[in-house]
């Protein structure tokens, strides 16, 4: 009984291990990142290029102190950024074209777009 425990256990860890590698290539820290800044209520840059098919980490610095809210139907993502506070938002793989994301509290202001190309 024992040492079929062990093996159930050694057969377990080999497996786990064998797995990591392609684990520990999706890791957020993996991605390559891109700064946001909110100030003035507004998105800078408004504007930015990451390359298609890559997933990406977006590092949002809000410096108002009011908070707000990231959104993106295009991206699928939804996040309220406190006043000045920051916050990572992971994206990707994008397919090649243009993605939308504004400030739902500031929409007349805070608009930017993202370009996967």
């Amino acid at each position: 009984m024992m040492q079929k425990t062990l093996l159930t256990l050694a057969t377990t860890l080999l497996i786990s291990s064998a797995c990591a590698p392609a684990f520990a290539n999706d890791a957020p820290a993996q991605r390559k990142s891109y700064d946001i800044v909110i100030k003035d209520h507004k998105f800078s840059p408004e504007r930015f290029t990451v390359p298609a098919g890559q997933k990406i980490k977006l590092k949002i610095d809000n410096q108002d102190p009011t908070p707000e809210e990231f959104e993106s139907h295009d991206l699928n993502r939804e996040k309220i950024i406190a006043g000045h506070s920051k916050a990572i938002i992971l994206i990707g793989p994008l397919k090649p074209g243009e993605y939308h994301f504004f400030g739902e509290f500031n929409m007349d202001s805070a608009n930017g777009y993202i370009t996967a190309e």
